[in-house]
């Protein structure tokens, strides 16, 4: 398909096309790759990415929308260009899982939005996490729920309300600025970098630079998909490195020192794949160049026919670590990189900072956890009072759905968890409230099948009260739909929301079952044993039954993932 006048051009900077390239547009319509000479738009999202700019719609929402309601809002930008600003229509109040994918758009939307907070490297001041607590009391019906990709979402937002929520954010330095859409996305980062005692290198400097130079300018507006950035150098491996599109991780190189393993290609959903190796160490300095390389190279050779494969998994895949590490190096960087060493593995399974720690000044870090992820509006304004009246002036969000006060000194500790522990946020919680997560589910997602979030809170409470003396380390994520915004496939026991048959012969809510998936120590995705659904009400009778074959057939020292990747059938059932 060769392309038009009209069609958009690569921003400055992007790699040109060659002649030969050129020339093979005109014999076949090729992936929707601009490098290739393929600008013209090849499906609606892309058209629409055509027409205007994402980023623009803030002025729309600000001197239209705000004013006129929601029925003034253009369809284009409802559900397609507000997501640059972190909005999404939510899901419209009783409609049952078995309609999600009948109904047209305008029949799932309601007409309210969840909004995202960016929280780059999962980074909190008490002044923000209050705002961010008043704001959802004020205009959120009192919803605040911790995601996965360590930042904050809110529901019930009016249209009227999000000039005046932004200005709030942004009076305390935090912002929705390309929280979800086509874009590079919030950038994760270890919520203990800088205090550690473990820690390799610090990721911060970078984080900031590449939010600075890159968030919210046009180069990077127009991605052929979303782009997930990770950043850490915790031993730990504390930001699910494998499934980010680009991932830095901390290694200490034997001749240059500390600095960072480069990944690329890490994603699930559908079609999951862990990233890979370029095998190349990137010193701090040279991150922020390095990611604008590699997110030059999605936004330019990135597959935009088709949305199904537009992520930069796809492209690495097709192209390999070498190839794609020679294009980065002579078409972006113009420099070859320095070959290096791949991480160490962690050397414990729980990566999400829950405890009491010491700092490397001395201090102590305290991690908490709620009930898969759900929080209010009150009681993060709690916290944030907690925080502050017990010396510290910084919390961090977790990739695990959890929170971290920092910088509390060893006298405070006590106080702070005790109060901590007042508001059902726990300090030394059980395994099942540890290493449980659930998706928004589809009390507010409008892709949702099955309800996650309460079901997720009372399987916690269920397997306390069967298991109490269980006590290894066990993660259980429940997504309310194949997308795996819960990472379903890298769970122990990963559970995917579909309707499924009862006993009676009733379409009741259930769970396809995914056994033996992890990250770190045991990467790899979970087993589907043939057939093996369960319902809602039979899933606590479930997760007991395994975890009870689990600990009578385990050796010594296996963990649950190791356990299931060797279990017959019959005792996955």
């Amino acid at each position: 398909m060769a392309s038009s006048p009209d069609s958009p051009q690569p921003p400055a900077g992007s790699a040109a096309p060659n002649a030969a390239a050129r020339r093979r547009t005109g014999r076949h319509r090729g992936e929707g790759q601009w490098a290739m000479g393929h600008f013209t738009p090849l499906n609606a999202n892309e058209q629409s990415k055509k027409d205007d700019d994402g980023l623009n719609v803030r002025t729309r929402i600000e001197t239209i929308y705000a004013h006129r309601g929601f029925d003034s809002i253009d369809g284009s930008d409802l559900r397609g260009r507000m997501r640059w600003w972190g909005l999404y229509t939510q899901r419209r109040p009783g409609i049952d899982g078995g309609r999600t994918a009948v109904l047209e758009p305008e029949e799932l939307d309601d007409s309210f939005f969840m909004m995202r907070v960016r929280i780059d490297g999962g980074r909190l001041t008490v002044a923000q996490l209050r705002v961010i607590g008043e704001i959802s009391q004020e205009f959120a019906r009192g919803t605040a729920d911790l995601t996965d990709r360590q930042n904050i979402q809110y529901h019930w937002i009016r249209i009227e309300d999000v000039p005046e929520i932004w200005r709030r954010l942004e009076a305390v330095g935090l912002s929705t600025t390309e929280a979800c859409g086509d874009v590079p996305r919030v950038i994760l980062g270890s919520p203990v970098a800088g205090i550690a005692e473990d820690e390799i290198i610090d990721g911060t400097p970078a984080i900031d630079e590449i939010h600075e130079r890159y968030i919210g300018t046009k180069e990077f507006s127009n991605l052929p998909r979303k782009f997930k950035t990770a950043i850490s150098g915790s031993p730990l491996l504390d930001v699910v490195h494998e499934i980010n599109d680009i991932a830095f991780v901390g290694v200490d190189h034997p001749e240059h020192g500390p600095g960072f393993d480069l990944w690329v290609g890490g994603g699930l959903s559908t079609n999951p794949k862990l990233g890979v190796r370029l095998g190349a160490w990137v010193p701090l300095g040279e991150v922020p160049d390095v990611w604008a390389g590699v997110i030059g190279i999605f936004r330019d050779y990135g597959y935009r026919r088709l949305r199904g494969r537009a992520r930069l998994k796809f492209l690495v895949a097709d192209w390999g670590a070498e190839k794609f590490r020679q294009v980065l190096q002579d078409e972006y960087l113009k420099r070859p990189l320095l070959d290096g060493p791949g991480p160490e593995q962690p050397a414990q399974v729980w990566r999400d900072h829950i405890g009491v720690h010491r700092q490397k000044d001395g201090r102590y870090y305290v991690g908490f956890a709620p009930r898969v992820g759900r929080v209010d509006g009150a009681t993060l304004t709690k916290i944030a009072e907690l925080a502050g009246a017990h010396g510290s002036d910084r919390l961090r969000t977790t990739t695990d759905q959890k929170l971290i006060v920092l910088d509390v000194e060893e006298d405070q500790v006590a106080s702070l968890t005790a109060g901590l522990e007042a508001l059902d946020l726990q300090v030394a919680p059980s395994p099942f409230r540890r290493g449980t997560m659930a998706c928004t589910g589809i009390e507010f997602c409008k892709l949702a099948i099955v309800e996650t979030k309460a079901r997720g809170a009372s399987l916690i409470d269920e397997l306390e009260r069967r298991l109490p003396d269980f006590d290894e380390p066990i993660a259980i994520n429940i997504n309310g739909c194949p997308n795996s915004c819960a990472r379903i496939q890298t769970a122990d026991i990963g559970l995917k929301g579909q309707l499924v048959t009862d006993a009676d012969g009733n379409q009741v809510e259930g769970y396809q079952v995914h056994l033996g998936g992890g990250l770190g120590l045991d990467p790899g995705f979970g087993r589907k044993v043939r057939g093996l659904k369960v319902t809602a009400t039979e899933l606590p009778d479930y997760v007991e039954r395994v975890l009870g074959r689990f600990q009578a057939g385990r050796t010594d020292g296996e963990r649950f993932a190791q356990w299931a990747a060797r279990a017959s059938e019959e005792e996955l059932s």
